[in-house]
């Protein structure tokens, strides 16, 4: 019996379909465009209709492909919080769904007017990762300055674009040939450009130009976003740092802290060194490595940023460099300036601390300067009621012992006068810090008086002197030295009289003795002592001569009137050459060997001519010398 004949495959149902029927069989399995098109269709309008649907389902399944890729990228955006890790990501993401060699990011610079690259994915030149283009110049530039997207299947050759020799050279050395660029626009603000880029000239289809458009607008909301999340939590964390910082400045005042706490309080805040300058550019405080003395720059008073916020009041910055100025001051009164360097920047909260440590300052300063007015009119009373005689004198030693002074030891009278544009509580102050330990400094009469332990008063007024000339041309007149338990009234008018010769000798900003001055301070005086420097020149003579009887003063008067001849002084005087030899003797013990110099032998004469106007004899009556 024979076998029945095997099925024939082309006597199936669908061998006797139509091209149609075919057709949209193999369209409902899904088979490829390349299926499609090997179907036989006399007419080519069945086959041409389903390679039309074929690319649709095509294009709506890359579509959807695409969207959901968006829609991860989203999210993946959304979940990162390191701005260098989102932009990473975009990078990476577009290089993906692309396809592309080569997929970067450049970020636009609003402080340089240009783009930089920030961002690569799949590139190796060093090169092209550092280049930054400038709004116009290249593709990226054009997108830049358009906010359009722009791409290019060889760039290189490709005219439409201005080439520049550096970006050129980039692109080169990374070896790409076609780019496609769109912007990174978010509510008319540009971020940047968003690249993807082959190594050979393959053309980019309006599909992928809007993809990369599209993953462009996600990346560009995650940028300004993730930018004002960061701006947000900096200045979240800036109002507690400056919250902080308060909180300090205010525990320091109320323990009592002065201008060095708050000093190295500000450094310790913001890093770097801080000086703080007095009204006149003294340093009254510092912490830190702070170039105070640095002779190359005059010190931190010659700031460039110091100038600055004392003519504006506001905190500077000096442009050519790392330091910051702010003016110390209470109401209408500059009480100096707070430096701080070693900052490069400062952030809004840094600048609120630095305001904030400068009018803390100012309060401390303020407490300081009540505190040593009222010490100053303690001391200013103490030396009134010395240099007057007014008081009781046990009283006057225990409140000179209580300033720290020795009321027993000898003290120099030291007077200090300054040029009139010299404030007197200027002078005071500066006269306080300077006098030394020991020392008692007050006003009486409208002058500024120092009362200095020296047995030298010449040096002491010089030394005195010497320290006040920061403030200008300042003259001292010294007398003394007393003890302050003894008569000190006529002391401190020898100091006045003193001061007063020297301005009218053209000694001003010196400081002098009245011995120093000599018979030139005792005819400018205003009111010239005559006793006091006829027993200054003469008292060793007198006394002697109250003491013993002799006649040293009348020797001493012959012989100069006799032009230095003991023999002619013997005649006027009736006695013995030898006796008069002896007297001389006697008077060079008295005054010592250097009696006979010219200068001292002056004002002893001076001293002689004076004793005898005020004791009423008249110059012309000396006898004429022997010739």
């Amino acid at each position: 019996m024979d076998a029945p004949d095997s099925p024939d495959p082309h006597d199936s149902p669908e061998s006797h379909d139509s091209p149609a029927m075919t057709l949209l069989r193999l369209l409902a399995g899904g088979a490829p465009a390349s299926e499609l098109g090997a179907v036989p269709d006399p007419g080519g309008e069945a086959r041409e209709l389903a390679l039309r649907v074929r690319a649709a389902f095509d294009s709506r399944r890359r579509r959807e492909a695409e969207l959901t890729a968006l829609v991860e990228t989203a999210r993946d955006l959304a979940a990162l919080r390191d701005p260098s890790g989102i932009l990473e990501a975009i990078v990476r993401r577009a290089r993906t769904l692309l396809g592309t060699d080569v997929s970067y990011l450049t970020l636009y610079d609003p402080a340089a007017g240009d783009t930089f690259m920030r961002a690569t994915d799949g590139s190796v030149s060093v090169e092209f990762q550092t280049v930054r283009l400038s709004l116009g110049d290249g593709l990226g530039g054009l997108v830049a300055s358009t906010h359009k997207p722009y791409w290019s299947a060889d760039y290189l050759h490709d005219q439409r674009f201005q080439h520049t020799g550096t970006i050129d050279s980039a692109v080169g050395d990374e070896g790409l040939v076609s780019i496609c660029g769109t912007p990174l626009v978010v509510e008319d603000e540009f971020v940047g450009v968003l690249f993807a880029a082959n190594r050979s000239p393959r053309p980019f289809s309006p599909d992928q130009v809007a993809l990369l458009g599209s993953l462009a607008a996600l990346a560009a909301v995650s940028i300004v976003q993730t930018r004002t999340a960061e701006e947000v939590r900096r200045h979240t964390a800036g109002v507690e740092r400056a919250a902080a910082a308060h909180d300090r400045f205010a525990e320091l005042v109320l323990a009592g802290g002065g201008v060095d706490d708050i000093t190295k309080a500000l450094g310790d805040l913001l890093g770097g060194w801080v000086v703080l300058l007095g009204s006149e550019g003294e340093c009254l405080s510092t912490h830190g490595d702070a170039p105070v003395d640095d002779p190359r720059t005059g010190g931190v008073a010659t700031s460039p940023a110091v100038s600055m916020t004392l003519s504006s009041g506001r905190l500077a910055h000096d442009p050519r460099g790392d330091q910051w100025a702010i003016g110390v001051k209470a109401p209408q009164t500059p009480l100096g300036a707070l430096v701080l360097g070693g900052v490069c920047v400062l952030d809004d909260a840094d600048r609120r601390t630095v305001e904030r440590a400068a009018v803390v300052t100012a309060l401390v300063l303020l407490f300081e300067r009540t505190a040593a007015e009222a010490e100053q009119r303690v001391r200013t009373d103490l030396v009134a009621d010395l240099v007057s005689g007014r008081g009781d004198p046990q009283s006057l030693a225990a409140r000179a012992r209580t300033e720290g002074v020795d009321p027993a030891a000898r003290h120099a009278v030291l007077v200090a006068d300054a040029d009139a544009d010299v404030p007197r509580r200027t002078l005071l102050l500066a006269a306080h810090a300077a006098a030394g330990p020991g020392s008692v400094v007050g006003e009486h009469d409208g002058r500024v008086v120092a009362l200095v332990p020296s047995l030298d008063v010449q040096q002491a007024a010089v030394e005195l002197a010497r320290r006040l000339t920061r403030l200008g041309r300042v003259s001292v007149g010294a007398a003394g030295p007393v003890a302050l338990t003894g008569d000190v009234p006529p002391v401190w008018a020898e100091a006045v009289r003193t001061v007063q010769a020297m301005g009218s000798l053209g000694l001003a900003g010196q400081g002098a003795s009245a011995a120093h001055l000599g018979f030139a301070g005792l005819v400018v005086g205003s009111a010239p002592d005559v006793d006091g420097y006829v027993h200054a020149h003469l008292g060793p003579l007198l006394d002697y001569d109250a003491r013993r009887g002799s006649e040293l003063v009348k020797t001493l008067q012959a012989y100069f009137d006799a032009g230095g001849s003991p023999r002619h002084a013997a005649t006027e005087l009736h006695v013995h050459v030898n006796t008069v030899s002896q007297r001389l003797e006697r008077i060079s013990a008295l005054l010592g060997p250097r009696w006979q110099h010219p200068d001292t032998a002056l004002e002893l004469q001076l001293a002689l001519r004076l004793r005898r106007l005020s004791a009423g004899a008249s110059p012309a009556t000396s006898r004429p010398r022997p010739q």
